[in-house]
């Protein structure tokens, strides 16, 4: 899936969630100096940053199916090789990386297989391959709060749930399918604070990945209601999101 929404909307929406993922990603990866690494679906570039922190940008590669995603990153990373690609193609020679990750992006690749396939085809032999995916299935990830809202008006509101790695286990059983070896699967702890009410709902009228596609969907009115929902479901302001992600390591 390619996201055809500006670098700044998707920072406002989940970047200000999914940057706290990025150094425990790195860590559960275990990416340290001297090695060189690849970031599958990198988005603006909340991953990428974790990487050149530690590698240094000319050790760090990355890419995106989203024209305006790769954009940003180049901009923000100007030092780093960054590629406009899927990850079930990624255009890369065998064996090419010591690690390869993909932060939030498991769960939007076509065939999440065959995207790990490629990310194990890469890597060097006993080099790592690591992802983690929001427990939206667990009704823990950071757009929960507004699924159960939607949910609650209209029944019939899929949310993210079923969106591959998005519950316990799920990940694991990817990476087993795409051949990774000594794979281990845990849990990534996330809080972030929001000062206002509106400073959480205002992103998600913005219309980016499936609940901003619900959103911008809705009437006037719907919208108001739902809005109105989960501001009685939240609490009063300032508020903490706690949630989490799925994450997986295996060896190439």
């Amino acid at each position: 899936m390619s996201f055809a929404v500006p670098a700044d909307a998707y920072d406002r929406f989940m970047g200000r969630y999914s940057v706290h993922l990025s150094a425990q990603l790195a860590d559960l990866a275990g990416v340290v100096a001297g090695q060189r690494a690849l970031d599958v679906g990198c988005g603006p570039g909340a991953l990428t940053a974790e990487l050149v922190e530690r590698l240094g940008a000319t050790h760090v590669v990355a890419v995106d199916p989203s024209e305006s995603f790769v954009a940003a990153a180049r901009d923000r990373h100007p030092e780093v090789d960054i590629r406009r690609a899927s990850a079930e193609t990624l255009p890369f020679p065998d064996s090419s990386f010591d690690a390869a990750l993909a932060q939030l992006v498991v769960n939007f690749m076509t065939d999440p297989v065959a995207g790990l396939t490629e990310m194990r085809r890469v890597t060097r032999p006993d080099g790592v391959i690591a992802a983690c995916v929001w427990d939206h299935a667990g009704g823990r990830g950071p757009l929960s709060p507004l699924w159960k809202a939607a949910r609650e008006l209209d029944p019939q509101a899929s949310g993210e749930s079923q969106l591959p790695g998005s519950r316990e286990g799920d990940l694991k059983r990817l990476f087993d399918e795409a051949g990774l070896r000594e794979v281990v699967e845990t849990a990534l702890p996330v809080q972030v604070e929001h000062p206002s009410f509106e400073e959480w709902w205002e992103p998600f009228t913005l219309g980016v990945g499936p609940a901003g596609a619900f959103t911008a969907r809705l009437d006037d009115a719907r919208r108001a209601e739902l809005r109105e929902l989960c501001r009685s479901r939240l609490p009063a302001a300032p508020f903490t999101i706690t949630a989490r992600a799925w994450a997986a390591r295996g060896l190439a």
